[in-house]
């Protein structure tokens, strides 16, 4: 009997465990995706008041770079100013050749 009670215990702590994982990870993935969607917008606008073509490729690359700048800064200026500079590199290096 207090075999299948310490099974029982077990299994009750896995499944809580898990399920804290689960939250936890399924709270990033939303925190992630509502970043994303502001940042696309906010390239789209940006490429659309420099006149220039708006391009999704483009974009994504430029919101994953601040996605990972700033959750490594928590410096949302920070993030923005190092992976705009980054972009304007790629697309001039881009167009000389």
């Amino acid at each position: 009997m207090k075999a299948g009670k310490y099974k029982l215990l077990i299994f009750v702590n896995l499944l809580i465990l898990f399920n804290s994982f689960n939250n936890y990870y399924l709270a990033q993935t939303k925190q992630n995706s509502i970043i994303k969607l502001f940042c696309l917008q906010s390239v789209k606008e940006e490429m659309l008041k420099a006149e220039m073509a708006y391009s999704e490729e483009i974009a994504n690359e430029t919101c994953e770079c601040y996605y990972e700048e700033f959750t490594q800064t928590a410096s949302h200026q920070d993030a923005k100013t190092k992976c705009k500079l980054e972009t304007q590199e790629n697309l001039n290096h881009n167009r000389k050749i």
